[in-house]
């Protein structure tokens, strides 16, 4: 982020009016200082793998890393200023592409879970009625695993036992769940790949016949 400046000017010796800068417009540093204290926030609270993959500075990477490892204190909130200094020196545009892409994620997997959590909870509770709901908006689960596993928490929950088919009825779900989003994400993928190759292939025709008219002429 670079520092703005207010600017004035005044007339040459020609007539020509000449800007200069007069002081940094010290409301904007502030927003923007603002603004990245709450990105070096957002960095300290990923865990150590999101904070690799984001290709940090090296002296900003350590920084992070401790400071996420450090309680709320004030030798926190003065890292995360320090941090907040050093990112105001660097093009933080490809960082901030990157942590979108890691919230995206995130936000997919905490739905996938509660997905996970409202089907396996509607199973136990509702049995045939609510497998059968499951099995037409998710045509290609194992019908007998799920009944099984289904069937399994029932007697658990009626038995007030350790809920381990429970568990594995969840773990079953999500790892469904989970599976559909990649396949979407991939059709969704191909789709624009697909749309790529035909606008490509236009253009190519589009210049050939360009160059077709040119031999003409």
């Amino acid at each position: 982020m670079n520092e703005e400046h207010d600017y004035e000017y005044e007339y040459d010796e020609n007539g020509e009016i000449v800007y200069y800068a007069v002081r940094p417009n010290k409301t904007k540093i502030k927003q923007e200082m603002a603004a990245l204290f709450t990105l070096a926030e957002e960095l300290s609270a990923l865990s150590a793998t999101h904070i690799k993959s984001l290709e940090l500075p090296e002296i900003i990477d350590k920084a992070v890393v401790e400071a996420s490892k450090m309680s709320h204190t004030g030798a926190r909130k003065r890292l995360l200023k320090y941090i907040a200094g050093q990112l105001h020196k660097i093009d933080v545009d490809p960082m901030l592409e990157k942590l979108a892409r890691i919230k995206n994620t995130s936000a997919h997997a905490v739905r996938e879970h509660h997905m996970a959590e409202h089907w396996r909870d509607k199973l136990i509770a509702e049995g045939n009625e609510a497998l059968t709901e499951f099995l037409y908006e998710y045509d290609h689960a194992d019908r007998q695993q799920l009944r099984q596993l289904m069937r399994n928490a029932q007697k658990e929950a009626e038995l007030a036992k350790p809920p381990k088919s429970s568990r594995l009825l969840y773990r079953y779900l999500k790892d469904l769940l989970q599976n559909e989003s990649e396949e979407a994400v991939e059709l969704l993928t191909d789709v624009e790949q697909d749309e790529e190759d035909v606008d490509d292939e236009f253009d190519n025709e589009f210049d050939d016949e360009d160059e077709f008219d040119e031999d003409e002429d």
